[in-house]
């Protein structure tokens, strides 16, 4: 975002706000930076994910929605059996 208007938040800056928000709100990171450290930066800041932007990348958010709603599905399933106990 701040690529495109001077004053607007960076990736990580609105990574923050939308945690702040709802910490439970996956955010997948998309970049053109193939740079560890600002994927690195990303995980510690909650991210869901980091992708860098390739050809491949469109694959790797379809690989990730599904994984988030299969991570989704784990945690109800605990939470049902965990209020049993």
């Amino acid at each position: 975002m701040d690529g495109i208007e001077k004053n607007a938040m960076n990736g990580i800056e609105t990574l923050d706000k939308i945690k702040d928000f709802n910490p439970d709100i996956p955010v997948v990171m998309l970049s053109s930076q193939d740079k560890i450290d600002v994927a690195v930066s990303c995980m510690h800041h909650r991210a869901f994910d980091y992708v860098v932007k390739s050809e491949t990348s469109f694959l790797r958010l379809q690989k990730n929605i599904t994984a988030f709603f299969h991570y989704q599905k784990i945690e109800k399933e605990l939470d049902w059996y965990m209020s049993r106990m």
